[in-house]
């Protein structure tokens, strides 16, 4: 690296509004956050889905009982292989016309 061109280099703390600190290192010395992992409702487990119109619902009803992918093939099952069947077809007659 080239000297003088970088930032120093310090021990930060982010802090968030809910009172969290994380310790780590950054180039400033304080950051603040609104929101963070041990507040944000996803995380926490508390986040609802907003279902409008009832698509969550219709969603759960048709996939619920779906198999679900595992990216595996399925299994073989033994099959009784059809009689070989001749290669040649019967002709078809062909009918006369009626002459004029």
């Amino acid at each position: 690296m080239k000297k003088d061109i970088h930032p120093e280099y310090q021990e930060t703390v982010f802090r968030c509004a809910c009172g969290a600190e994380v310790k780590t290192r950054s180039t400033k010395p304080e950051y603040r956050l609104e929101i963070c992992s041990a507040c944000h409702p996803f995380f926490t487990g508390k986040q609802k889905l907003v279902d409008s119109a009832g698509r969550v619902e219709r969603f759960m009803k048709k996939y619920a009982d779906a198999a679900i992918a595992t990216g595996k093939k399925p299994a073989k099952t033994s099959k009784v292989k059809p009689a070989i069947k001749p290669a040649v077809k019967p002709k078809k007659e062909k009918a006369e016309k009626p002459k004029k």
